[in-house]
């Protein structure tokens, strides 16, 4: 882990890495984190759906908090779907199955929060 750096940037500047057939036409790129900023406690990613794309059904022991900056979108949480458009908030507990689909004809983008890395490993 980096020591804590101030850092400003555009978010295109940070490499998308994508998921291949286990979320097709998602990305990700991690804006901020502790490997490379040194961030103590949050890790920011930018998360990037293409109309058709889809997240897998999954759940992690720690929570998401998601902010919809563009496009529209469909979020599952337990079995239950909610529509989700640019300015939504969704908050994903830990421990709770969850998909993000694509649901328009343009590209779906939110931000995710989560626990640094070695908070994630302690849960």
């Amino acid at each position: 882990m980096a020591d804590a750096q101030a850092k400003v940037i555009h978010y295109t500047d940070v490499l998308a890495q994508t998921f291949g057939d286990s979320a097709p036409g998602t990305s990700i790129r991690w804006l901020i984190d502790d490997d490379h900023d040194g961030a103590p406690v949050y890790a920011l990613r930018m998360i990037e759906i293409e109309p058709g794309g889809n997240s897998p059904q999954h759940s992690h022991p720690y929570e998401h908090e998601n902010f919809v900056i563009e496009g529209k979108g469909r979020l599952m949480i337990e079995g239950k779907w909610h529509d989700l458009k640019a300015g939504d908030v969704a908050f994903v507990p830990a421990g709770v199955l969850h998909q993000y689909v694509n649901a328009g004809d343009s590209t779906f983008k939110f931000l995710c929060g989560i626990p640094v890395k070695k908070l994630r490993e302690q849960q």
